[in-house]
């Protein structure tokens, strides 16, 4: 799940430079990503859809993240996970728990400042359909990745990711639907900090 989100995320946050690629792909993936940096803080609410056939999987639930540089917030099937750049906070409500551990200093860490400079050339890209409203772009992994490839629809008028669908080698797809986008919210900085005090009882699991 980890690894999934983390492919999705990345894909939001930066559409990298690609080796081997169109050059309307990149045009398109570089108007995207430009555009997507420029913005102070982003929301994002999106459906996560995971199917495979032959095990007859066919999961779904909604999730909200936002951001502001390198904090952000991540709520998902009863999870929240917190970060301010330099702590990360997995509450599991359920559980009345929270995992405390340090961002991770690793090239495949989940920061939203981080993704937009560590992908570099690992995607070979083609633009397979467009129309008046989105663009459609496939992405195939250039270095072994556990997935073949990731198809990305992008809105063309407002130059905005409108969907990910990731395809792993276990014959399992996830798609990611974006919901609603918001950008430039007034975000605080206490928004992406974990506070014990408004979850009487949470148990404290310190991992760092």
């Amino acid at each position: 799940m980890k690894n999934v989100f983390l492919a999705f995320f990345s894909m939001l946050f930066m559409l990298p430079a690609f080796s081997q690629t169109d050059k309307k792909a990149r045009t398109i993936l570089d108007e995207v990503s430009a555009k997507t940096k420029a913005y102070k803080t982003i929301r994002i609410e999106f459906t996560y859809k995971m199917e495979n056939k032959a095990q007859n999987i066919n999961d779904s639930f909604k999730g909200v993240l936002i951001s502001k540089g390198e904090n952000y917030k991540l709520s998902f099937s009863g999870q929240e996970i917190f970060s301010n750049g330099k702590t990360v906070w997995t509450y599991l409500k359920d559980a009345n728990e929270v995992q405390i551990n340090n961002v991770s200093r690793e090239d495949d860490s989940f920061t939203p400042n981080n993704l937009l400079s560590s992908y570099n050339e690992n995607f070979k890209a083609k633009l397979l359909e467009e129309n008046s409203k989105q663009q459609i772009i496939e992405l195939i992994p250039v270095q072994k990745k556990n997935f073949n490839k990731v198809r990305v629809t992008i809105e063309r008028a407002r130059k905005i990711v409108g969907s990910i669908t990731i395809f792993d080698k276990n014959g399992s797809t996830y798609t990611y639907t974006v919901n609603k986008f918001e950008t430039d919210l007034p975000f605080t900085d206490s928004m992406f900090v974990f506070k014990t005090g408004e979850h009487p009882g949470v148990e404290e699991i310190d991992m760092r």
